[in-house]
């Protein structure tokens, strides 16, 4: 089979590379899975750098979220033969073929096509697990999501505006404003360079917001900090900007405000029951059209270079996938 494999750590890609490998063969517990396609996430960068907090050893082979086909699975596995699947771990998903345990697999919502699928696990539980099960998410309030044009940004706009919260949608690139617009579906769509609390107490009315979904970091994260709602919640997703922010305990003493950190895989795998309810709900609303991953462009796992250079260009407005 065909399978991108970061041979070794490098900074430009030059450690990745497209290899022909043998089918795998599954173990217990494993699904062997026909892979239709992949979605490209954040984290799957940083680990051809080393730059994650999950470090596999190399050789290894890229892709945290697959959908597929499945081709042979234990009898009480609950997957037979030709189900479509979606799921995946934290490596394995860029290969025409994978095994992955039947515990990391669940079956594609009816009307969700296989690309959707494979955009749809990573991005959404995380979306989910911040705004509602940590976030407490009610109709009517406010979210601003930072890194909206990403995978993980867009989710967050959709399923908040799918869960009757008004979003505002914020950006760094004053080039995205208007695709964003039509992407996300947000209320409003604003640049979060500089000094962006003004623009948001003018949107909110001065009320400021409930929920701030922040994937950045940096300076984003200390704007953010004067943008949360007496009683609101500051969610710390990730550091795309590159500097891992710090802040005095008497901001959100005073300002009467939470910050709470984002691990939507942990949470999960502490709490099982909770991240099965989880993805449960998420395939709930996919199936009934309410929420829809946003796809930039589908590629074949031939140019996954593009699909790289473009992530780490800050190029997308959503999910790439790659179709080997």
């Amino acid at each position: 089979m065909k399978a991108l494999r970061v041979q070794h750590l490098s900074e430009d890609l030059s450690g990745v590379e497209l290899v022909d490998l043998p089918k795998p063969e599954r173990g217990p517990g494993e699904v062997l899975v026909r892979v239709r396609a992949a979605s490209l996430n954040f984290p799957d960068l940083l680990m051809t750098r080393g730059a994650y907090q999950f470090k596999p050893e190399p050789p290894f082979i890229s892709g945290m979220e697959l959908a597929g086909e499945v081709v042979e699975a234990d009898t009480d596995s609950g997957f037979a033969p030709g189900a479509h699947v979606m799921g995946g771990a934290k490596t394995g998903g860029f290969a025409e073929f994978a095994c992955v345990p039947a515990r990391s697999l669940r079956k594609v919502p009816e009307g969700v096509s296989l690309a959707a699928a494979s955009s749809m696990g990573a991005a959404y539980s995380t979306a989910y697990t911040g705004l509602v099960e940590l976030g407490g998410l009610k109709e009517g309030q406010t979210v601003l999501a930072h890194g909206a044009s990403g995978g993980v940004g867009l989710a967050t706009c959709d399923l908040a505006k799918a869960l009757g919260a008004r979003v505002i949608a914020a950006t760094h690139r004053a080039d995205k404003l208007d695709a964003l617009k039509a992407a996300s579906g947000a209320h409003h769509v604003i640049l979060n360079t500089g000094r962006f609390r003004e623009e948001v107490s003018k949107l909110t009315g001065g009320r400021l917001c409930d929920l701030v979904f922040d994937t950045v970091g940096g300076d984003v994260f200390d704007e953010s900090t004067r943008c949360v709602a007496f009683g609101g919640k500051l969610l710390v997703v990730g550091f795309v900007a590159g500097r891992i922010p710090e802040i005095a305990v008497n901001i959100p003493l005073i300002k009467g405000f939470s910050v709470v950190g984002v691990r939507a895989g942990e949470y999960g795998r502490r709490f099982p029951d909770r991240g099965a309810r989880i993805m449960a709900e998420v395939a709930k609303l996919a199936s009934a059209g309410k929420i829809t991953p946003h796809i930039d462009r589908t590629l074949p796992l031939e140019r996954w270079r593009e699909a790289f250079d473009a992530m780490a260009g800050g190029e997308l407005i959503g999910k790439v996938v790659l179709e080997p």
